[in-house]
Protein backbone atom coordinates (compact mmCIF):
# COMPACT_ATOMS: atom_id res chain seq x y z
CA UNK A 1 0.00 0.00 0.00
CA UNK A 2 1.81 2.53 -0.90
CA UNK A 3 0.18 5.60 -0.24
CA UNK A 4 -1.01 4.80 2.86
CA UNK A 5 -1.07 7.41 5.49
CA UNK A 6 -0.49 10.23 2.36
CA UNK A 7 -3.29 12.33 1.32
CA UNK A 8 -4.03 12.90 -2.23
CA UNK A 9 -5.68 16.14 -3.63
CA UNK A 10 -7.09 15.66 -6.93
CA UNK A 11 -8.79 18.24 -9.35
CA UNK A 12 -11.16 17.55 -12.03
CA UNK A 13 -11.81 13.85 -10.20
CA UNK A 14 -15.45 13.40 -11.14
CA UNK A 15 -14.53 11.37 -14.38
CA UNK A 16 -12.40 10.70 -17.00
CA UNK A 17 -8.33 10.67 -15.75
CA UNK A 18 -9.12 12.52 -12.30
CA UNK A 19 -11.71 9.59 -11.21
CA UNK A 20 -9.28 6.98 -12.90
CA UNK A 21 -6.49 8.48 -11.23
CA UNK A 22 -8.65 8.60 -7.42
CA UNK A 23 -9.55 5.29 -7.66
CA UNK A 24 -6.34 3.91 -8.34
CA UNK A 25 -4.25 5.87 -5.26
CA UNK A 26 -7.48 4.66 -2.72
CA UNK A 27 -6.59 1.55 -4.89
CA UNK A 28 -2.99 2.10 -2.78
CA UNK A 29 -3.58 3.17 0.28
CA UNK A 30 -4.56 7.16 -0.81
CA UNK A 31 -7.12 9.22 1.33
CA UNK A 32 -8.75 10.72 -1.48
CA UNK A 33 -9.73 14.80 -1.45
CA UNK A 34 -11.86 14.91 -4.51
CA UNK A 35 -12.45 18.18 -6.51
CA UNK A 36 -14.39 18.79 -9.10
CA UNK A 37 -17.02 21.70 -10.47
CA UNK A 38 -19.92 19.00 -10.71
CA UNK A 39 -20.80 17.86 -7.52
CA UNK A 40 -22.72 14.91 -8.52
CA UNK A 41 -20.00 13.24 -10.79
CA UNK A 42 -17.37 14.05 -7.83
CA UNK A 43 -19.71 12.70 -5.29
CA UNK A 44 -20.02 9.76 -7.64
CA UNK A 45 -16.07 9.19 -7.12
CA UNK A 46 -16.30 9.74 -3.53
CA UNK A 47 -18.59 7.00 -3.47
CA UNK A 48 -16.39 4.75 -5.41
CA UNK A 49 -13.74 4.48 -3.49
CA UNK A 50 -15.66 4.18 -0.02
CA UNK A 51 -17.80 1.10 -1.62
CA UNK A 52 -14.03 -0.18 -2.38
CA UNK A 53 -13.36 0.42 1.37
CA UNK A 54 -11.30 3.44 0.90
CA UNK A 55 -10.75 7.09 2.76
CA UNK A 56 -12.17 10.36 0.79
CA UNK A 57 -14.16 12.85 0.74
CA UNK A 58 -15.75 15.60 -2.02
CA UNK A 59 -14.94 19.10 -2.10
CA UNK A 60 -16.55 21.32 -4.98
CA UNK A 61 -14.10 23.72 -6.56
CA UNK A 62 -14.15 25.78 -9.68
CA UNK A 63 -10.23 26.09 -10.26
CA UNK A 64 -10.69 29.20 -12.11
CA UNK A 65 -12.13 31.01 -9.14
CA UNK A 66 -9.60 31.60 -6.63
CA UNK A 67 -11.31 31.94 -3.61
CA UNK A 68 -12.48 28.37 -4.39
CA UNK A 69 -9.12 26.86 -4.91
CA UNK A 70 -8.50 28.55 -1.24
CA UNK A 71 -11.38 26.83 0.07
CA UNK A 72 -10.27 23.51 -1.48
CA UNK A 73 -6.74 23.54 -0.05
CA UNK A 74 -7.68 25.02 3.01
CA UNK A 75 -10.31 22.09 3.38
CA UNK A 76 -8.34 19.56 2.97
CA UNK A 77 -5.31 20.77 4.99
CA UNK A 78 -8.02 21.63 7.55
CA UNK A 79 -9.33 17.23 7.65
CA UNK A 80 -6.35 15.58 6.70
CA UNK A 81 -3.35 18.34 8.14
CA UNK A 82 -1.70 17.92 4.92
CA UNK A 83 -1.50 16.98 1.07
CA UNK A 84 0.93 14.99 -0.04
CA UNK A 85 0.38 14.49 -3.37
CA UNK A 86 -1.31 17.33 -5.37
CA UNK A 87 -2.97 16.17 -9.19
CA UNK A 88 -3.69 19.46 -11.31
CA UNK A 89 -6.16 17.60 -13.70
CA UNK A 90 -8.88 19.72 -14.02
CA UNK A 91 -9.37 21.11 -17.45
CA UNK A 92 -11.75 21.86 -20.76
CA UNK A 93 -11.92 21.82 -24.25
CA UNK A 94 -13.25 24.46 -26.46
CA UNK A 95 -17.09 24.15 -27.58
CA UNK A 96 -15.46 24.16 -31.07
CA UNK A 97 -12.28 23.50 -33.42
CA UNK A 98 -11.63 27.06 -35.63
CA UNK A 99 -8.10 27.70 -37.10
CA UNK A 100 -6.11 31.20 -35.16
CA UNK A 101 -8.25 34.11 -36.74
CA UNK A 102 -11.72 32.28 -36.61
CA UNK A 103 -11.36 31.24 -32.88
CA UNK A 104 -13.86 32.59 -30.26
CA UNK A 105 -13.10 34.85 -27.66
CA UNK A 106 -15.18 32.77 -25.31
CA UNK A 107 -13.33 29.98 -26.36
CA UNK A 108 -10.22 31.37 -25.72
CA UNK A 109 -11.01 33.34 -22.05
CA UNK A 110 -12.45 30.52 -20.73
CA UNK A 111 -10.13 27.49 -21.60
CA UNK A 112 -7.07 29.88 -20.64
CA UNK A 113 -8.69 29.98 -17.29
CA UNK A 114 -9.97 26.95 -16.37
CA UNK A 115 -6.52 25.17 -18.00
CA UNK A 116 -3.67 27.48 -17.15
CA UNK A 117 -4.88 30.29 -14.88
CA UNK A 118 -6.40 27.11 -12.75
CA UNK A 119 -3.37 25.41 -12.56
CA UNK A 120 -1.31 27.96 -11.25
CA UNK A 121 -3.76 29.01 -8.95
CA UNK A 122 -3.70 25.41 -7.64
CA UNK A 123 -0.09 25.38 -8.18
CA UNK A 124 0.67 28.47 -5.70
CA UNK A 125 -1.61 27.17 -2.63
CA UNK A 126 -0.44 23.70 -2.68
CA UNK A 127 3.39 24.92 -2.91
CA UNK A 128 2.62 27.23 0.38
CA UNK A 129 1.41 24.56 2.12
CA UNK A 130 3.74 21.91 1.10
CA UNK A 131 6.51 24.13 1.59
CA UNK A 132 5.25 24.83 5.03
CA UNK A 133 4.97 20.82 5.88
CA UNK A 134 8.72 20.45 4.09
CA UNK A 135 7.84 17.58 1.35
CA UNK A 136 4.90 16.98 -1.49
CA UNK A 137 4.68 15.95 -4.74
CA UNK A 138 2.56 18.07 -7.82
CA UNK A 139 1.88 16.65 -10.92
CA UNK A 140 0.21 18.53 -13.40
CA UNK A 141 -2.09 17.05 -16.46
CA UNK A 142 -0.49 18.80 -19.41
CA UNK A 143 -1.06 17.22 -22.68
CA UNK A 144 1.26 16.27 -26.10
CA UNK A 145 -0.44 19.87 -27.05
CA UNK A 146 1.58 20.69 -24.32
CA UNK A 147 4.51 19.85 -26.50
CA UNK A 148 3.49 20.28 -30.20
CA UNK A 149 0.52 22.16 -32.33
CA UNK A 150 -2.44 21.20 -32.84
CA UNK A 151 -4.33 22.74 -35.60
CA UNK A 152 -8.03 24.36 -34.87
CA UNK A 153 -7.19 24.42 -30.79
CA UNK A 154 -4.87 27.69 -30.62
CA UNK A 155 -6.54 28.20 -27.00
CA UNK A 156 -5.65 24.64 -25.83
CA UNK A 157 -2.60 23.99 -27.03
CA UNK A 158 -1.29 27.86 -25.10
CA UNK A 159 -2.99 26.63 -21.88
CA UNK A 160 -0.97 23.50 -21.97
CA UNK A 161 2.25 24.80 -23.08
CA UNK A 162 2.28 27.41 -20.26
CA UNK A 163 1.16 24.37 -18.14
CA UNK A 164 4.59 22.53 -19.23
CA UNK A 165 6.19 25.78 -18.54
CA UNK A 166 4.84 26.40 -15.07
CA UNK A 167 5.42 22.68 -14.31
CA UNK A 168 9.33 23.44 -15.38
CA UNK A 169 9.74 26.65 -13.24
CA UNK A 170 8.19 25.42 -10.31
CA UNK A 171 10.25 22.52 -10.15
CA UNK A 172 13.75 24.52 -10.01
CA UNK A 173 12.21 26.75 -7.74
CA UNK A 174 11.11 24.12 -5.09
CA UNK A 175 13.68 21.27 -5.82
CA UNK A 176 15.86 22.38 -2.79
CA UNK A 177 12.37 22.38 -0.57
CA UNK A 178 12.15 18.54 -0.87
CA UNK A 179 9.22 19.37 -3.07
CA UNK A 180 8.98 17.60 -6.86
CA UNK A 181 6.61 19.29 -9.44
CA UNK A 182 6.60 16.93 -12.73
CA UNK A 183 3.60 16.98 -15.43
CA UNK A 184 2.17 13.70 -17.73
CA UNK A 185 1.45 14.27 -21.03
CA UNK A 186 -1.52 12.47 -22.47
CA UNK A 187 -2.29 11.94 -25.95
CA UNK A 188 -6.17 11.55 -26.95
CA UNK A 189 -7.77 9.50 -24.32
CA UNK A 190 -11.35 8.95 -24.47
CA UNK A 191 -13.11 10.95 -21.95
CA UNK A 192 -15.83 13.29 -21.50
CA UNK A 193 -13.36 16.19 -22.41
CA UNK A 194 -12.51 14.08 -25.92
CA UNK A 195 -14.76 11.79 -28.01
CA UNK A 196 -13.61 11.28 -31.18
CA UNK A 197 -17.01 10.85 -32.72
CA UNK A 198 -17.77 14.61 -31.60
CA UNK A 199 -15.11 16.11 -33.42
CA UNK A 200 -16.69 18.67 -35.75
CA UNK A 201 -14.21 17.88 -38.49
CA UNK A 202 -15.21 15.28 -40.92
CA UNK A 203 -12.58 12.14 -40.70
CA UNK A 204 -10.49 14.07 -37.80
CA UNK A 205 -10.90 11.23 -35.74
CA UNK A 206 -9.58 8.32 -37.58
CA UNK A 207 -6.51 10.40 -38.96
CA UNK A 208 -5.50 11.54 -35.39
CA UNK A 209 -5.75 7.85 -33.96
CA UNK A 210 -3.82 6.69 -36.94
CA UNK A 211 -1.14 9.28 -36.16
CA UNK A 212 -0.35 7.28 -33.20
CA UNK A 213 1.78 4.59 -33.36
CA UNK A 214 0.00 2.28 -31.43
CA UNK A 215 -2.91 3.11 -33.43
CA UNK A 216 -5.19 3.50 -30.59
CA UNK A 217 -6.64 5.53 -28.25
CA UNK A 218 -5.38 5.92 -25.00
CA UNK A 219 -7.10 4.65 -21.91
CA UNK A 220 -8.14 6.56 -18.66
CA UNK A 221 -6.38 3.75 -16.53
CA UNK A 222 -3.21 4.18 -18.81
CA UNK A 223 -3.26 7.87 -17.64
CA UNK A 224 -3.65 7.34 -14.24
CA UNK A 225 -0.60 4.68 -13.55
CA UNK A 226 1.82 7.02 -15.11
CA UNK A 227 0.45 9.68 -12.56
CA UNK A 228 0.88 7.52 -9.52
CA UNK A 229 4.42 6.53 -10.72
CA UNK A 230 5.21 9.66 -11.25
CA UNK A 231 4.22 10.80 -7.77
CA UNK A 232 5.78 8.33 -5.86
CA UNK A 233 8.95 7.42 -3.89
CA UNK A 234 9.95 5.08 -7.12
CA UNK A 235 10.24 8.80 -8.99
CA UNK A 236 12.08 10.62 -5.76
CA UNK A 237 15.00 11.90 -8.22
CA UNK A 238 12.33 12.96 -11.19
CA UNK A 239 11.79 16.37 -11.00
CA UNK A 240 10.74 18.73 -14.21
CA UNK A 241 9.66 16.25 -16.27
CA UNK A 242 6.98 15.94 -18.63
CA UNK A 243 6.07 12.79 -19.36
CA UNK A 244 4.71 11.29 -22.48
CA UNK A 245 2.09 8.72 -22.26
CA UNK A 246 0.88 8.91 -26.12
CA UNK A 247 1.71 5.68 -27.72
CA UNK A 248 4.90 7.57 -29.58
CA UNK A 249 3.07 9.82 -31.30
CA UNK A 250 5.70 12.65 -30.11
CA UNK A 251 8.30 9.56 -30.88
Amino acid sequence: MEFENKVILITGAGSGIGRAAALLYAQNGGTIVVSDFNADTGAETVEMIRAAGGEATFVSCNVAKYDEVQKLIATAVDQYGKIDVAVNNAGIGGASWHKTAEHTLEDWDNIIAVNQTGVFYCMKLELQQMTGQGFGSIINIASIAGLRGLPNNSAYVASKHAVVGMTKTAAMEYAKRNIRVNAVCPVFTITNLFDPDKIPVEGLGDKLRRSIPMKRWAKVEEMAESILWLSSDKASFITGHTLSVDGGLTA
